[in-house]
């Protein structure tokens, strides 16, 4: 009997039922994607549509930065002191060039492109951001810009760029005044964004470095300009859509008096010291020198290093500045002030008298601190002992006085601070006291420190600004103003003044001292050296011994090493009844201060005070 077929048996209505649930299911899938879809595509172009658009036309336009001209440095009678000058660059952007190396040996046979300028260019490299060009090589000559322009195919992403750059037309004659600008290097990248200004210097390659440049730096560079351009997909401009010119730096007038500083230059004739001389009227520098000193220049275009080396080794210390580095024992410039404040102080009065025999003695102590005039002066009062520079009085006013005293009193006059000057490049100086040697040598002040310092020797350091400015509230009789090199500042319409930091002034107890100090520095200097001078001047000479000299030896400049022998000093002021110029100089191992600073001070007054008046140029 054949098997029976087995019989399926459909249920219609549950395949119907799952049936509809896949179809809703996958329906509302669909909805929920098309849903999903549709809300990306308001977003993406409708809520997102500005930052996109803007973000496509990032793609399309370039936006070019441009360098605003760096401001113009005049003189107080409008002779420029520092000015732009066009230049042509050589100028790598190394992302977009293949091998490197090869391109700068091919170079080499196209313009004179030195091993020394390749080394340098590849240390600059090592912190050079690669999407940011790079100068190879500056200052290129119109036969070089001609020669490479023909063979530029052979070099992809290098080019020659033309712009501007700062020139010194007076070269070392004002270094340590304008300072310098310099290629802007890794440290000043950090320092730009710690301030948040790199984006002002975006295209500018060029900071300032010292001096002037660098103190004045936020007004003379300027406000940056930019171009929008549109390019391809290949990076080509297309067409300029738009530009915004960049604002140009301002203008900027200095107190200085450039004949007088070319004069003070010219007097040194390359000897190691320093002139500094100051309108006392209102604190402005006349003329700030530091001999030996070097073209700025060099540093503007990058110097070598050989160049670099010679400069930093030389045993004159060109790049030191002087004038406000320099640290000297002021020596025999300070004893005006030091018989103000035995003056002052009632250790002495106007005609206490002392006996000076050559020498004096700290009582019961047997080492003698001997006068310069070993035969010594007689009886001496307060003018004698200013006018004939006696060490004997003084010796004795400094122990009267004690280092507390002093110290204290000479504070008010800028000894031991900064006078302030416009510049970053600036020492203190040492203004002992006896905190001061306890922190610094952990030793106990003795009796004999102090009569040193009596002398202006000893632990007593000062830097010319700083003896030029108290010199200055002397011959103000007590008003005080903070140096300054600015004069006025200069845009494109108007000319505005600098304001004058006037301090508040020095009262004494007895003014007349004021008078007592200012007579004897008249008749100091109308007693030799100004005798016969068209103008009244006051001054005060100062011989500072560099080494000690035992209480047997016999100081000999001739057996002695250059560098050894006593640095000549002189301060002084004229006219002396209305003063117009305070002069402070000194002259390295050049000896007897009244015979070497002593011409260069009158020379210098001659040529300040005798001159045809100069007005000041607009």
């Amino acid at each position: 009997m054949p098997p029976q077929k087995r019989m399926t048996i459909h249920d219609h209505a549950a395949e119907s039922s799952l049936f509809k649930r896949r179809a809703l299911f996958t329906f509302v899938c669909v909805i929920a994607l098309i849903s999903v879809l549709l809300a990306n595509l308001y977003h993406l172009q409708i809520k997102r549509f500005s930052d996109y658009s803007t973000r496509s036309n990032e793609n399309r336009i370039r936006v070019v930065p441009v360098a605003p001209s760096r401001g113009l440095i005049y003189d107080r009678h409008g002779q420029l002191l520092a000015e732009n000058r066009p230049f042509y660059s050589l100028q790598v952007l190394p992302e977009k060039t293949k091998n490197l190396d090869d391109s700068l040996l091919k170079l080499k046979t196209v313009i004179d492109l030195s091993d020394e300028e390749i080394e340098l260019f590849k240390e600059s490299l090592k912190y050079h951001r690669r999407f940011k060009q790079l100068a190879l090589k500056s200052r290129l000559t119109p036969e070089q810009v001609a020669e490479f322009t023909v063979n530029q195919h052979r070099f992809p992403g290098i080019f020659i760029e033309a712009g501007l750059k700062r020139y010194y037309p007076h070269s070392d004659a004002l270094t340590h005044v304008l300072g310098y600008v310099g290629k802007i290097n890794q440290k000043d990248q950090a320092q730009l964004e710690q301030n948040e200004q790199w984006i002002n210097y975006a295209a500018t390659r060029d900071i300032g470095k010292q001096g002037i440049e660098k103190y004045y730096e936020s007004l003379l560079h300027g406000i940056p300009g930019h171009l929008e351009e549109e390019v391809n997909n290949r990076g080509r401009t297309i067409r300029t859509l738009a530009s915004t010119p960049p604002e140009p730096g301002q203008d900027i007038y200095l107190t200085l008096d450039l004949e007088l500083q070319k004069k003070a230059i010219e007097l040194l004739a390359g000897r190691r010291g320093s002139v500094v001389a100051i309108d006392p009227r209102d604190g402005g520098i006349l003329a700030l020198v530091s001999s030996p000193s070097y073209d700025p220049n060099q540093f503007v275009h990058g110097i070598s290093g050989k160049s670099y080396s010679a400069l930093l080794n030389n045993t004159s210390r060109p790049l030191i500045n002087r004038a406000t580095q320099g640290q000297y024992a002021p020596a025999s410039t300070i004893k005006p002030l030091m018989a103000l404040a035995g003056l002052e102080g009632n250790v002495v009065e106007e005609r206490t008298r002392i006996w000076d025999p050559g020498f004096w003695q700290i009582p019961n102590v047997d080492h003698k601190y001997r006068d310069w005039y070993r035969w010594g002066h007689g009886w001496v009062d307060v003018h004698d002992a200013i006018i004939h520079s006696c060490d004997t009085y003084f010796y004795e006013l400094a122990y009267k006085l004690g280092i507390t005293k002093i110290s204290t009193f000479m504070e008010p006059f800028g000894f031991g601070e900064n006078s302030g000057i416009d510049i970053f490049e600036e020492v203190s100086g040492n203004l002992p006291s006896k905190d001061w040697k306890r922190l610094k040598y952990n030793q106990s002040w003795w009796r004999g420190d102090t009569v040193n310092i009596g002398i202006g020797q000893g632990y007593w350091t000062a830097t010319p600004i700083q003896l030029a400015k108290a010199t200055s509230i002397i011959a103000n009789r007590g008003n005080r103003f903070v140096p300054h090199l600015l004069k006025s500042i200069k845009d494109e319409t108007t000319k505005i003044d600098s304001p004058i930091d006037e301090l508040p002034p020095i009262v004494l107890k007895n003014q007349h001292n004021w008078e007592i100090v200012n007579d004897s520095m008249f008749r100091t200097a109308n007693k030799i050296r100004f005798k016969n001078s068209p103008y009244k001047v006051a001054m005060k000479t100062g011989t500072a011994q560099v080494v000690s000299i035992a209480q047997d030896e016999k100081y000999d400049a001739k057996n002695i090493s250059e560098k050894y022998r006593d640095n000549a000093l002189i301060v002084a002021y004229a006219p002396y009844e209305a003063p117009t110029i305070v002069l402070a100089i000194v002259i390295e191992n050049a000896g007897w201060g009244g015979e070497n600073a002593g011409p260069v001070a009158k020379s210098l007054l001659d040529e300040y005070l005798l001159r045809p008046n100069l007005e000041a140029q607009p």
